[in-house]
């Protein structure tokens, strides 16, 4: 396994190639281990506590973690996700681990995971090395703000085999008894400029962006309420899977011996056809959407939701940032004003694969199969996205301007449509929270789906995702700050 990292390490092997050795390192050991000599009565080489932080529910990245320490001779205690810091602080108590590792992938938790490096000053806990990966981390943060945050040891872990690295120089240094204070302790990186005292420069905002017209036409929907669909075919779904993000990043591989983009994917699509006859078979995809059309208007930087087209009482109402420079733009610009006096209207949708995916992948997770659970979860990531892009071209179907797509589906996912398809979490509409919004407008029970605090205001089952369709064409992807 040394060499299978390095390997990987050096880009000469793929995680998928990774996952199989290590799968068949966990059997030798399991045949081996009652053979070997015990040390202290121990057989591993350290222990591990790994969670997911308090509200986020992703784990991909955490039991990657996890797969590669296990099979290079640590005992990882995986809690699982949304993991408080007083259950993590009770596990490396009760197990008296060696290290801490915590993950997680959105922004919020990077902040909760500053909280719970103060949480274990405040408790005296500082001594327990800690590792933080997630997407949303950088090194600089980790290794210069983190490290001016924690009195103990707090390292950045990229990937599985540098939080693995780590993990055997922490282990080194407490099995050799050598002295190196420095070492996860000394702040490092680069010395970024303060964006946020940069950019709140006071700035006169206007009250909507000159760069939207006011004077497009506004396509009447072809009803008003919310509807279930159910019954959706996986290969008309699958149709609209964006083929480099299901290849590249959730699979990880990647071209050899100087493949084209395309002859690399000719090479790995009988394995995603593959994975959705299986998935056909044994109804482990379940598709389902809730959607609908709704009368809104625009009350300043907040987007208004009638109950009907009366407009006489809101049902609920969304509020957008807007961007402090220039065109100004904020999703809510994209609808016509209260003030104006028109009609407008708005489409919702909540897509999901429901949870029999999950529950699969856990279940090969659980069974040592790891690279069929990496390829399971990464279909079913995809095909919620490739169902939001499907359901997005229906709505675009339905609503009247179709005909305004371009020419090819890879064209769509550049946006070559009328219309913008905005999904909460991302700058231009950063509150996660409206999911809940949402939820409530659609009423996504009916499809048990579930959204709350408890769960970081993200949907269960996983593999959902929600977005507002406005049908101005101006509506396209932005950053608001």
């Amino acid at each position: 396994m040394k060499v299978v990292g390095e390997l990987f390490g050096s880009g000469q092997m793929q995680l998928p190639f990774v996952l199989q050795s290590a799968e068949t390192m966990k059997t030798a050991v399991a045949h081996l281990e009652p053979f070997m000599e015990k040390i202290d009565g121990q057989t591993s080489k350290g222990r591990l506590v790994l969670a997911t932080v308090k509200g986020d529910v992703h784990d991909i990245g955490k039991n990657l973690v996890d797969i590669i320490c296990t099979n290079n001779g640590y005992e990882v205690v995986n809690m699982g996700i949304k993991v408080s810091i007083a259950d993590m602080i009770a596990k490396v108590q009760e197990v008296n681990a060696d290290a801490l590792g915590m993950s997680g992938l959105l922004v919020k938790s990077t902040l909760i995971m500053r909280e719970n490096l103060q949480e274990l000053n405040a408790v005296g806990l500082s001594e327990i090395p800690v590792i933080l990966g997630g997407a949303a981390l950088t090194r600089t943060y980790v290794e210069k703000d983190l490290r001016e945050v924690y009195d103990g040891r707090v390292f950045y872990g990229r990937d599985a085999f540098e939080g693995l690295y780590t993990l055997d120089k922490i282990m080194s240094i407490k099995r050799d008894g050598v002295v190196d204070p420095d070492f996860g302790r000394i702040p490092s990186g680069r010395v970024l400029p303060d964006r946020n005292k940069a950019e709140r420069v006071e700035v006169e905002l206007p009250h909507r962006s000159p760069d939207v017209a006011t004077d497009n036409h506004v396509f009447a929907p072809p009803f008003l309420g919310s509807k279930v669909v159910k019954g959706l075919a996986i290969d008309d779904i699958a149709a609209y899977i964006n083929e480099t993000a299901i290849f590249r990043n959730q699979w990880q591989f990647r071209p050899e011996n100087g493949e084209t983009d395309e002859q690399f994917k000719d090479r790995l699509r009988p394995l995603l056809r593959e994975q959705l006859s299986n998935a056909k078979t044994s109804g482990v995809l379940l598709p389902q959407v809730v959607y609908g059309y709704f009368p809104v208007n625009a009350d300043g930087t907040d987007l208004v939701v009638y109950t009907d087209d009366t407009r006489t009482t809101e049902q609920c109402r969304f509020h957008y940032p807007r961007q402090r420079e220039e065109p100004f733009l904020c999703i809510a610009d994209f609808f016509r004003s209260v003030e104006s006096g028109e009609k407008d209207y708005a489409a919702f949708h909540i897509v999901t694969m429901g949870n029999a995916v999950s529950e699969m992948a856990a279940e090969l997770f659980e069974q040592n199969k790891y690279q069929d659970y990496l390829i399971l979860h990464g279909l079913g990531v995809e095909m919620a996205e490739a169902l939001a892009e499907y359901w997005h071209h229906r709505i675009r179907t339905e609503w009247g301007f179709v005909d305004e797509d371009g020419p090819s589906l890879h064209g769509l996912f550049r946006q070559q449509y009328r219309s913008g398809r905005y999904s909460w979490g991302y700058p231009a509409c950063p509150d996660l929270e409206d999911n809940a919004t949402v939820a409530a407008l659609l009423e996504a029970g009916r499809l048990g789906i579930e959204v709350s605090e408890e769960t970081g205001w993200q949907y269960q089952p996983e593999q959902t995702t929600s977005a507002i369709i406005c049908h101005h064409p101006r509506a396209k992807y932005f950053v608001a700050r």
